[in-house]
């Protein structure tokens, strides 16, 4: 049996463009952002997180469907704008942002800043009066939730770096009300990534009801309400939350306040659109223990070692072999680096393997470590193919310390 996205056989795109080679479904991409528009109306704004996976096609596509964009740096507003996307539509979170960079999104004229802290406050607030205009902003509240996934994308607890302390959440709007370059607009949680359960999403809108609630009798009053991320997705054997019936209980929470509401959806709407292609180098025994040795590497994706995170990995081709136990590993001279351990695989020297649900977090994770360059990624669309990055070359990878040689 061969595999295929959409029309067009694994095996064939990776004889035409080399592997390692990334490969996303035009219509997985729809059909996910759909799956949302669907669930919560057209009323709601989607803001597609940015941070997973920034191809300038993939945010394009997006656009041409009316998504709006999450950031959290200069270079993800730079990419937006470049891809075709609506500043308009565009909330700019994170802990850190810059002087620069806040500069950048008001001359731009972003929806708002989803705003992290009393400094940044005071910091947005400073370059909003030296350039004559009100920053619209949101306060990102961190409502001290579970959200049950891995602890390094769990982001709504009080241990973690993001947002103000929902006890510190009304001294912060008032401080907010009081700055001159300000504009209050709304308010934002993002309680983590890869959610397999739809209570703690509703715990923390319930949360934030209530304080915005409070506000209101303080002559605070907001016009939208940003409850974060998506849903996770199936990588092995996980149960996801159903869309619909999430999107049915946010709406009888809110009941009649007048709040538009937005949604910042990442994974869900990209991870499993992709797959990583690779071709196997070597199979190597160590004593009993084998190795499946591909050319795509740690470097390429890095969610099994960052977060020992699973993806399902099989041959783009039916072959004879019989399936053995081995570790899954790429040519980087570290331990860690591997996409899976003891996993039962049929394959041999030569054999295409595919990695699936690798839209996410995967490529736009990629780094240059041990001097290796970046894969070449593909959108299929039916029976067509269009190259969305050129494979990396020495030359590109050198070319900023070649010229301070």
């Amino acid at each position: 049996m061969t595999l295929y996205c959409e029309k067009l056989a694994l095996s064939g795109l990776a004889e035409q463009f080399g592997t390692p080679l990334y490969v996303y479904s035009q219509q997985a991409l729809s059909d996910a952002y759909r799956a949302y528009t669907d669930a919560f109306g057209s009323d709601t704004l989607l803001c597609y997180a940015v941070k997973a996976n920034g191809n300038l096609s993939i945010l394009r596509h997006f656009a041409s469907l009316g998504s709006g964009f999450d950031i959290v740096s200069g270079g993800e507003l730079a990419r937006v704008l470049a891809a075709g996307g609506d500043a308009a539509k565009t909330i700019f979170s994170g802990v850190g942002k810059s002087e620069a960079e806040i500069e950048y999104a008001l001359n731009a004229g972003i929806k708002c800043f989803n705003v992290e802290s009393l400094p940044e406050l005071d910091r947005i607030n400073s370059v909003a009066a030296r350039l004559g205009c009100r920053a619209p902003i949101s306060l990102r509240i961190n409502p001290d939730v579970d959200a049950q996934t891995h602890p390094y994308i769990s982001t709504g607890l009080k241990a973690n770096k993001f947002g103000i302390a929902m006890e510190e959440a009304e001294q912060a709007y008032q401080h907010a009300k009081n700055l001159p370059h300000l504009e209050i607009t709304g308010i934002d949680c993002h309680i983590g990534s890869q959610l397999t359960q739809s209570e703690p999403l509703i715990e923390a809108c319930e949360r934030l009801l209530k304080l915005i609630d409070r506000l209101a009798e303080q002559d605070i009053t907001l016009e939208h309400l940003d409850l974060g991320g998506g849903i996770g997705i199936v990588y092995q054997d996980e149960t996801t939350p159903d869309l619909a019936a999430y999107a049915d209980t946010v709406k009888q929470l809110l009941g009649s306040r007048p709040l538009k509401l937005i949604l910042e959806p990442g994974r869900s709407l990209v991870g499993n659109a992709g797959n990583l292609l690779t071709r196997v180098e070597f199979i190597k025994s160590n004593g009993d223990k084998q190795f499946v040795i591909v050319d795509a590497a740690m470097n390429d994706l890095m969610r099994p070692a960052l977060y020992q995170a699973y993806h399902h990995i099989e041959n783009a081709e039916t072959t004879d072999t019989a399936p053995f136990s081995a570790d899954i590993v790429g040519p980087i001279c570290e331990t860690g680096d591997f996409f899976a351990r003891d996993r039962e695989i049929a394959a041999q020297a030569g054999d295409l393997l595919v990695i699936r649900s690798a839209g996410a977090y995967s490529a736009s994770m990629g780094s240059n470590y041990n001097a290796r360059v970046k894969p070449a990624e593909v959108l299929v669309n039916g029976s067509e193919v269009k190259l969305i990055r050129r494979r990396e070359t020495l030359e590109q990878l050198m070319q900023n310390e070649l010229d301070c040689l």
